[in-house]
């Protein structure tokens, strides 16, 4: 499967040595993966029913179910931005039987502003496969006088903390992009945190600021509908649901690219030929029309990524976003 993420983001390096280790797999782990699984299997859903992250999860879990032959059962653990459910995966057996769905929040950025987070991303996991990822789009009224990334940075710079950008709180992918825009344009947008992305698309319709960095599914609403102009998308190549739009690195900002993802976790030191299976299943499951469904519905652009190069783009991941909260002061 196309990986986008992998090209210059995760470490060759990294993830030769994760794939050769691979290679000297005990015997152990042989007989675990040729057992496994022989009893249900649960995946944790760090945040309360109903979201995104959610229906992934019981989407995948029904292809398990049905390819691994055992029952696969979604269990919500919300709280603290999906750091609870994290935190509980983490200290779980890693024999393949307890897993995360875990995401952008969870898994990289967590771990760049609290010094106090119980689990580390990077070691405290081992990634079966970053499933999804879904890059945003920086949005403004209609009628607004920015009409492109050149325009947002030029105001920008002539009049510093002025130029206010709408988010679903602090520390979220929407707010981590935002301070990643102003670090690599030489800007300081002024960050205005909700709660919750809804209040902030209102006060966008209603002209109160001036920009979100959106999700896309759900300001793509408003951009057919004309109240919104998309000035750019965040990923590296054009989005199947804002044809024509560019990417802020086309727009000028070279090599910028800022996604939310979502993948699925187990714990760190779980077999490596479990991890092998679960990753070939849900790679299966990816295929399936029921998954195509969600990923065409959602705006979700499918990566299927392996476990060796899930972990370098991990330890990416946090390194990035590390320098990102550093350099704006927002560690806690």
């Amino acid at each position: 499967m196309k990986k986008i993420f992998s090209k210059g983001l995760v470490s060759a390096g990294l993830a030769l040595a994760i794939g050769a280790a691979s290679m000297f797999a005990s015997p152990a782990n042989a007989v675990a993966a040729d057992s496994y699984p022989d009893k249900p299997i649960t995946i944790v859903v760090p945040f309360p029913p109903g979201g995104s992250t959610d229906l992934l999860a019981r989407k995948i879990g029904e292809a398990l179910s049905s390819s691994l032959g055992q029952p696969v059962v979604v269990e919500n653990r919300g709280g603290a931005g999906g750091t609870v459910g994290a935190n509980y995966v983490a200290k779980s057996d890693p024999d393949g039987y307890t897993l995360l769905m875990g995401v952008t929040g969870s898994n990289a950025i967590s771990a760049a502003l609290r010094d106090d987070l119980p689990y580390s991303p990077v070691t405290d996991f081992d990634p079966v496969s970053i499933v999804i990822s879904s890059p945003l789009v920086l949005v403004v009224r209609e009628d607004s006088d920015f009409k492109s990334v050149q325009d947002v940075i030029a105001y920008a710079k002539a009049n510093p903390e002025y130029f206010t950008h709408g988010t679903p709180g602090v520390g979220t992918s929407m707010h981590m992009t935002g301070e990643l825009f102003g670090l690599e344009s030489g800007t300081k947008l002024l960050h205005v945190p909700y709660k919750g992305s809804a209040a902030a698309l209102q006060d966008l319709l209603g002209g109160q600021i001036n920009a979100m960095f959106g999700d896309i599914l759900v300001t793509s609403e408003y951009v057919k509908s004309g109240d919104l102009r998309p000035l750019a998308v965040t990923g590296t190549k054009e989005h199947f649901l804002l044809k024509g739009v560019p990417t802020i690195a086309e727009a000028g900002i070279d090599g910028f690219a800022a996604f939310s993802w979502q993948g699925v976790f187990a714990p760190a030191g779980t077999p490596t030929a479990v991890l092998d299976k679960l990753y070939t299943a849900v790679s299966a499951a990816l295929e399936t029309d029921a998954l195509k469904e969600v990923f065409a519905q959602r705006g979700f652009l499918v990566e299927g990524m392996n476990p060796a190069d899930s972990k370098a783009f991990i330890a990416s991941e946090v390194d990035k976003w590390t320098k990102v909260v550093e350099a704006a002061g927002l560690k806690k």
